[in-house]
């Protein structure tokens, strides 16, 4: 693409700021939707590979490459940077160019990594299981070299997404994965049609997790098809980028010193991230270990976890990640402006709001957990679903401080201040991988899973703590008064909300009854009602009590319904 000579003021001005509520629901929509198709996708990958099968834990670990890897490049070195420094670059004259520049580097080390890692497959796959045998790990390296070129669209995607979110341009970042989501369905459906459904074995046999029964052709068709989705999800940012006035240009060099802010964030950004990843993999060396080869319904697995993970993260992706979003735009504005007050207010909203809708998911997700898995695996059998359930209640726990953790991250990165979040990664790191390698040392497998989830809990509210102590002391307090009245009054709310939540599941069939699509169905409507309920009766009582974040949340979308309805 080149830049035309009539387009540089528009690529210079962003649009003007969104008001938040406006914001969380663009992005929350298009997370929705993106999430609903995610949710179709993955109980077809579990109706074609499985749950806790090694055929599925095989290919949860090559697929966790290029996500880990992502994470580190992409989400971790790039996301730390890139927003500040593009809303600054697009505030001065001649700003377009330092982006280019940005784009353009970043581009051309991502191919360069995924080149280099796509070549050590089989040293990642190593590196990231334990007590496999040689055929699952195998099998695992040949889906792992399909999927870690998946690295290379994931840092397009998040680079072209941060131009858009820096002008304001929500919409197209958040709705790009639903392209991603419809291609993996497209081949699910394709590679079922060929290679029908995964049975369980019968007793005695040996479960199909060998090569030799994983073809060439199915291989690729499963992992391949999940890259041409990655491929789809960067490639749709383009228009949006083009439409909105901006248009890509080659640019290697600059001046000397104007990416020195990025390096010294993506620098410290980079080792926290390191840190982060290595916590991962010793985790998922214990997950893998639990259930390593032969199937074993009851226990879960590294796949039972991602089933988990996914579940735990729809509420903080739809709504969360939205309110953070939006937020980075502002306080970054806002910082660059030296506004600290504004700061300050932006914080203390960021937190309120985040911590009121948090608490409502994380009493439903607890509640409601074996109803919630039944519908996200209608084709595992009540064993399995009881086993990813016990992982999701544990993990739940940990979602107010997920947002919360996240959104504080932000705010160092809005700050410039990345040392503080790697300083803090190393004890989180380590409360993770401790709780995790001493369940495996203390408990039987079946419960290694579990701790694997607790200790992402501590580390959750480990970065919370320390993260809040460093904020407070350089934006000069946290509007704790306000926070603390509006977190005690939501837990309020969230008594009678889990009584509520408690009284639905014991009322409910019981989980052995709810099998076939009939049984899904009736799951999926308790759970829909249930969650309905719990949430009246959650906003009444917040409503008593006069807390207004949960309405700056929900009413841009009450107000478009209505909208619609007239």
């Amino acid at each position: 693409m080149t830049e035309p000579t009539d387009g540089a003021d528009a690529a210079r001005t962003p649009p003007a700021r969104r008001n938040i509520g406006r914001s969380t629901t663009i992005m929350a929509s298009g997370t929705i939707v993106s999430r609903g198709l995610g949710f179709v996708r993955n109980a077809l990958l579990a109706g074609a590979i499985g749950v806790n099968a090694g055929a599925a834990n095989a290919y949860e670990v090559a697929n966790k490459i290029p996500n880990s890897l992502y994470a580190i490049l992409a989400a971790g070195v790039l996301n730390a940077a890139l927003v500040p420094q593009i809303v600054k670059a697009f505030q001065r004259e001649g700003g377009k160019r330092t982006v280019d520049r940005i784009l353009t580097i970043g581009g051309v080390i991502s191919l360069a990594v995924t080149i280099v890692f796509t070549a050590g497959a089989a040293i990642l796959v190593r590196l990231y299981s334990d007590q496999w045998s040689p055929a699952l790990v195998a099998l695992a390296t040949a889906f792992a070299l399909w999927c870690i070129p998946q690295l290379f669209f994931y840092g397009m995607y998040t680079l072209m997404g941060q131009v858009l979110n820096a002008r304001s341009q929500f919409g197209p970042f958040m709705w790009a994965p639903a392209v991603n989501n419809v291609i993996g369905i497209a081949g699910l459906i394709a590679y079922l049609a060929i290679f029908g459904q995964y049975a369980i074995p019968p007793d005695g046999a040996t479960p199909t997790v060998f090569t030799e029964t994983w073809s060439p052709g199915r291989i690729a068709l499963l992992a391949g098809v999940a890259t041409a989705g990655i491929a789809a999800q960067a490639a749709i940012l383009v228009w949006p980028l083009i439409r909105g006035g901006y248009r890509w240009r080659w640019t290697w060099r600059g001046p000397k010193g104007e990416l020195r802010g990025i390096r010294v964030v993506a620098s410290w950004a980079l080792g926290a991230v390191i840190v982060e990843q290595i916590a991962v993999a010793l985790t998922s060396r214990v997950a893998t270990a639990a259930n390593p080869n032969d199937f074993n319904p009851e226990i879960a697995g590294n796949a039972a976890y991602y089933n988990a993970l996914i579940i735990y993260l729809m509420p903080h992706s739809v709504v969360t990640v939205s309110i953070v979003t939006a937020l980075f735009t502002s306080m970054s504005a806002l910082r660059n402006s030296g506004n600290l007050d504004g700061l300050r207010t932006e914080i203390s909203r960021g937190i309120r709001m985040i911590g009121v809708f948090t608490l409502l998911a994380t009493v439903i997700l607890v509640a409601l957990a074996p109803l919630i898995v039944r519908v996200a695996l209608p084709s595992a059998e009540p064993v399995v679903v009881m086993s990813v359930a016990e992982v999701l209640m544990v993990m739940s726990l940990g979602l107010v401080p997920l947002g919360l953790m996240v959104l504080m991250k932000y705010v160092f990165f809005v700050l410039e201040d990345a040392k503080s979040i790697f300083l803090i990664h190393i004890p989180m790191a380590i409360a993770w991988v401790g709780i995790a390698w001493l369940g495996r040392s203390l408990l039987e497998p079946r419960w290694w899973v579990v701790m694997v989830a607790f200790g992402m809990v501590a580390s959750n509210i480990i970065a919370v703590a320390l993260r809040a102590g460093g904020l407070r002391r350089r934006v000069g307090g946290l509007d704790g008064r306000r926070v603390g009245l509006t977190y005690g009054k939501s837990m309020l709310a969230a008594l009678p909300t889990a009584a509520l939540g408690w009284l639905i599941l014991h009322v409910a069939p019981p989980l052995e009854s709810l099998v076939g699509w009939s049984g899904v169905i009736q799951a999926a409507v308790i759970c829909i009602l249930g969650a309905i309920v719990m949430t009246v009766v959650y906003g009444v009582v917040l409503r008593l009590l006069r807390v207004e974040e949960m309405t700056q949340i929900v009413a841009p979308v009450m107000r478009k319904l209505g909208r619609q309805v007239r």
